[in-house]
Parts: C-alpha cells; structure tokens; sequence
C-alpha cells in the first residue's frame, strides 16, 4: 500500500509533469469531486477495467480502464471504489496535446478512452502495468510507453511564453498583451490555445486564478475573502464566490467545510 510518484527527467519533463502509483484502501465515501484544471490527466485502473464518472444528477459515463481526463473548465465526479489500485500520469498545460497528437479543444470537459488515442503499436498499456509486478516496475513501464509516445513531438516555445505570463499574475484582461509579447495576434494565441490547451487564454486565466484562491484557503487560519478578491484580481468579493462556484460548483466556504487531504479531491457521500 502507498503512494509513489515522479517528475519525469528530459525529454519527457516538457510535456509531462509527474508519473504517479497509487494503493490504498477505498475511503469511507463513496463519491468525489474533482475540480477543474488545464492539466490533463492519464488514468489507468489496475482494479478493474472501468472507469466511471458521473454529472450533477449522478448520471454515470463509463469508460474503459484506461482514460485520458482531458483539460476541463467543470468540476466532475468520480467513484472511489475504483480508486484503490491506479496508475498515471499528470501532463502539463498543452503536454497531452503533444504526446496524443491530438486537438484539446475536441477533448475537453470529457474522459476518453486511450485506446482511441493513440497507434496500434501504443495499446494495452494497462495489461504491461498489471503484469509489471510492483509499484517501481509501474512507473518506469508507463514512463517508458510516455517516451514512446513522444518521440516526435517538438517543444512549443510560444506557447510556453504566453503560459509563463498567464501564470505569473492575477489579471486576466491583459489577452493582447501577451499576444503582443509573443509576437503573434489575439486570435492566433485563441487558436493556439484551443489546440493545445483545450480552452481560450482568458479561460485558462481564470481557471489559474481560481487554483490560486484553492491554494490560498487550504493555507488555514482566517481567510480574510474580500482581501484575496483583491489580491488575487477579481472585482469584489461576490465576483470571487461567482467564478469559484461557476468552476467547482461550490462556494468557497462550502469547498472549506467538505476538503479533504487533496486539493482537487473533494469527498461526497
């Protein structure tokens, strides 16, 4: 039982941010809620050969046991019963995009199977990790199917730019600005970022800065709202319970009350 993971070296640590193994015991409840982000995620359940997620009314969507979360702009729901043996892979803002060859604009808000992602020579990743043995053996079979996937694909500089400067502030209304600074029009940075990251640029600002107001109110203590409204770019404060709830479907407080040990994870029933 545990966890282990790692941040892959070069090549791979430009697309991908962390090749992860998981085993523990199924916790009490049965449901979670996973919030929104810009960074897909690569799935892969070693208890069995499903996975399933489900919408507001707790309709549920089935998948195969190997999955790719693509980017998404909504928090979701997953079943914790099939989280007690998993494997995977976090990618990078525009890394899935890369290694599957794939558009996240197509892919976004949903799970795909990988299967359909990838050659025929890449299939069956998840019969090589139920027959890999260990947790060890896990992560450097996957780490070795990421290197194969990514054998072709070519760093995106621009991209990375436009990134580092969404990511290193709390406005969201300077979209020309970066376009500028990268050399390159508005709409060709929204075309670019619909490709890679699945989303607009503003939309992935305000993604960004809601995962800033996440990282601020798991810090503990009083959280003075109206003081991280400012600080972190919004309006007011009904502008910040606006946007948060619009990604998490919760208010802040209520993501405060019902948190768990993991940031994106928020336990249900």
């Amino acid at each position: 039982m545990g966890y282990a993971a790692f941040a892959p070296p070069a090549p791979l640590s430009e697309w991908v941010e962390s090749i992860w193994d998981w085993r523990m015991p199924a916790p009490a409840h049965r449901l979670e809620r996973m919030l929104p982000s810009a960074c897909a995620q690569l799935t892969i359940n070693l208890a069995e050969d499903e996975t399933r997620v489900y919408d507001e009314a707790l309709r549920c969507t089935r998948n195969a046991g190997a999955a790719l979360d693509a980017p998404s702009l909504r928090s979701f729901i997953i079943d914790t019963a099939e989280q007690v043996a998993v494997c995977g892979a976090v990618f990078k803002p525009g890394g899935a995009a890369a290694v599957f060859r794939q558009r996240m604009d197509i892919l976004a808000n949903r799970q795909v199977d990988l299967d359909d992602l990838v050659a025929a020579g890449l299939r069956g990743l998840r019969s090589r990790l139920l027959e890999a043995g260990d947790a060890a053996r896990r992560l450097s079979t996957l780490h070795a199917w990421l290197l194969a996937c990514v054998r072709d694909a070519r760093p995106q500089p621009m991209l990375q730019q436009a990134l580092h400067a969404l990511d290193n502030g709390p406005q969201v209304q300077r979209i020309g600005a970066v376009a500028a600074q990268c050399g390159v029009s508005p709409r060709r940075l929204g075309e670019m970022f619909g490709e890679r990251i699945g989303m607009s640029p503003k939309r992935y600002a305000r993604l960004q800065r809601f995962h800033r107001v996440v990282a601020t109110a798991r810090r503990g203590g009083r959280i003075d709202w109206a003081g991280v409204a400012v600080d972190c770019g919004f309006h007011d404060q009904p502008h910040l319970v606006r946007e948060f709830r619009a990604f998490s479907g919760l208010t802040p407080t209520a993501y405060l009350a019902q948190r768990g040990p993991w940031p994106s994870h928020i336990p249900l029933l």
